[in-house]
């Protein structure tokens, strides 16, 4: 292979057994990726058509589901081609492009921060909350919630786009922070700017999340019981979401930015795991656990089966 195809193109060689596996793992991705095409759009189907459903905490869940579905069209396809190579590769550029949208779309807690302010306005604020969740904040708070992280990727995403390439073979499947192994020598500004994106669209929003969850808890635990059984129910599938993305993110950071020294079985698997669960766990969160999604996703299963 000459230097200019080297220079362009990367092998993803972080597959096990792909030769006597290929048709089981292209099986069982296709058939994930179809659940969450399907599980995503039909509550995104329910939030658009029904009008009670245009409030703020339902246009963040749908806000949610639709980066569900950018995020697992920016993955599985790939994955699905890979599967049925005989040498999964990716030219740079297509590299560069799936790391960006990974994390720009992937990066959830500016999205469920957002929903934490609405969730304690409503509860700790109910007289003030028309007036301060207008339609106006609700739209600032998502262009925010998706604009600001891919500012700081956009960044990344250039830096890493000049950086010199001398390992042509990536030890993964996903374009993600393993890229970095790539370069011949990782740039302090990539480093440092790398952390500061960490911090602002990760581990911040976190924070704020857990704070306002925590303030929550406590104003509706000195309220009634009616208030804390609201708080419980419209919280919990948040918090339940929000957990399962901070395991995530820190496999994320621990393996790829660390390098921890896994072996490649288990880098493997999990790597599938921090972008299996979340695509499907959403829609069933908010299309089971929510009320009012959940009432109307059974009008609907019920005509289709008429």
């Amino acid at each position: 292979m000459d230097s200019k195809v080297n220079v362009t193109y990367i092998t993803l060689s972080g597959y096990v057994d792909l030769n006597k596996f290929r048709y089981f793992y292209f099986s069982v991705i296709f058939t994930v990726y179809i659940l969450i095409i399907c599980s995503n759009a039909t509550i995104l189907y329910l939030i658009w058509v029904h009008k009670n459903l245009h409030e703020p905490m339902y246009v963040f869940i749908a806000g949610l589901l639709f980066n569900c579905l950018l995020y697992s069209t920016n993955i599985y396809p790939k994955l699905l081609v890979d599967f049925l190579s005989e040498e999964p590769k990716v030219s740079y550029s297509a590299c560069l492009l799936q790391f960006f949208m990974f994390y720009s779309v992937e990066a959830q807690s500016s999205l469920l921060a957002a929903m934490a302010f609405n969730r304690y306005v409503a509860i700790c604020k109910p007289l003030r909350y028309k007036c301060i969740m207008k339609r106006s904040t609700v739209s600032a708070l998502l262009i925010l919630a998706w604009c600001f992280p891919a500012c700081h990727l956009a960044v990344l995403a250039i830096l890493s786009a000049k950086a010199k390439l001398c390992n042509f073979n990536l030890d993964g499947i996903i374009c993600n922070n393993k890229m970095y192994t790539v370069h011949c020598v990782r740039s302090r500004a990539l480093t440092v700017f790398g952390v500061v994106a960490l911090f602002d669209f990760a581990i911040l929003p976190t924070l704020f999340t857990v704070f306002t969850y925590a303030k929550i808890f406590v104003t509706s635990y000195r309220s009634c019981k009616e208030s804390r059984k609201t708080a419980v129910q419209t919280c919990v599938p948040h918090l339940f979401v929000l957990t399962s993305y901070f395991c995530v993110m820190t496999y994320d950071v621990i393996v790829a930015r660390v390098e921890a020294d896994f072996s490649r079985t288990a880098g493997f698997v999990m790597t599938i795991q921090t972008f299996l669960y979340h695509p499907l766990i959403n829609p069933f969160m908010y299309g089971f656990k929510m009320k009012e999604i959940n009432k109307h996703l059974k009008t609907l299963l019920c005509s289709a089966k008429a």
